[in-house]
């Protein structure tokens, strides 16, 4: 089968592989149909390997590179191993795609399967990802889609999970005020998952223009901000009850200046969440974080029970995650008008899905 696989940074391939066999004892197969480009998937091609394992086989899963890329995918299944009892051959499923072991893990025992040490993710360090026409996964991995819930969908709710998670983790409640960092795909739909979350003041903002316009586009009413022309803090407060800044920011793009601008536009006994993962150590201003009284919580990933929450949340039209959508390719063209056009500073794309079918 057709599959894309990273080799090194700067080196994908789109090569013929060995197609999955019959899936094993709670495994399944899936024939994937779209499947989204991640940040993490630029990041490791851009300068990677940095999830996928290089030197030394994945200590779970065992995986090792060449890899198939692609985490955020949904498919059809196509056979069941013994035991599976929640999919059947032929429904339609998203993919959540954290692996690790279920049982004799510390925070797996407790149902927080996103913490564990041990975890692997398929795309990265699984031996299958979405950016192949077929893929083998465990049964926790397939959540059966409701009928409402499109193909192109089901690839958008691994995504949505993450920005989902985020506002969870901010304690947005209705009536909120929030400032999210980074009009990139995860901050546009973190937009959208605060608004669902009954957010009524909404900022966003970013260096790239074309970004902003299409937040503003498919959020309307949110407030756009370029801190090359704008104080990010001072706009937030002229535009917030009091004057005293959001009730929550949430950073979304792993960028130490976006992050000392969520603690400057937070007010007193609010919330900073920090969502996109910094590539080194980042000074912040803790004197601030003290003297404020603010909370600074991480947000890693999602807990995995949340498929059939996010899921309807997309399907009832409550988080319009389509909105975050600017582009469909084919695998065979996904390195130059998908990997490269999203790592172009001045590009216009936001989320770019691979039609498998094409």
């Amino acid at each position: 089968m057709k599959a894309l696989r990273f080799h090194a940074a700067r080196d994908l391939r789109i090569e013929s592989v060995k197609a999955p066999q019959n899936p094993g004892p709670g495994q399944v197969r899936v024939r994937n149909r779209y499947v989204g480009i991640c940040g993490t998937d630029l990041h490791e091609y851009a300068s990677g390997p940095i999830f996928i394992p290089s030197s030394a086989p994945h200590p779970f899963t065992k995986s090792h590179g060449p890899q198939i890329l692609g985490h955020e995918f949904g498919g059809t299944v196509e056979a069941i191993g013994e035991g599976v009892t929640t999919v059947a051959v032929g429904d339609r499923v998203s993919i959540q795609p954290l692996i690790m072991p279920r049982v004799g893990d510390y925070y797996a025992e407790r149902g927080l399967f996103h913490l564990s040490d041990q975890i692997a993710v398929t795309g990265l360090s699984w031996q299958w990802g979405g950016m192949a026409e077929e893929a083998i996964l465990h049964e926790y991995n397939v959540a059966k889609v409701p009928e409402s819930l499109t193909d192109q969908e089901a690839a958008l709710v691994e995504p949505t999970a993450v920005a989902v998670y985020a506002c969870d983790r901010g304690g947005i409640r209705a009536g909120a005020s929030v400032l999210v960092t980074g009009a990139g795909p995860i901050g546009l739909l973190t937009l959208l998952a605060a608004r669902a979350a009954g957010a009524t003041t909404l900022f966003v903002s970013d260096l790239n223009d074309a970004r902003l316009k299409l937040a503003q586009a498919a959020v309307p009413g949110v407030v756009s901000i370029n801190p090359k022309r704008e104080n990010v803090g001072d706009v937030v407060r002229d535009q917030t009850e009091g004057k005293v800044g959001c009730d929550v920011a949430i950073e979304c793009v792993g960028n130490e200046h976006a992050l000392k601008a969520c603690v400057d536009a937070v007010r007193k006994q609010g919330v900073v969440v920090q969502t996109g993962l910094h590539p080194h150590e980042n000074p912040l201003d803790w004197f601030s974080v003290t003297f404020k009284d603010i909370e600074v919580r991480g947000s890693w990933c999602y807990p995995t029970w949340y498929w059939p929450r996010v899921m309807n949340l997309i399907a009832s039209g409550a988080l319009p995650a389509s909105r975050a959508v600017t582009n469909i390719i084919t695998l065979d063209t996904a390195v130059k008008d998908g990997f490269e056009a999203l790592l172009d500073p001045a590009g216009t794309n936001l989320k770019i899905l691979i039609d498998l079918a094409a």
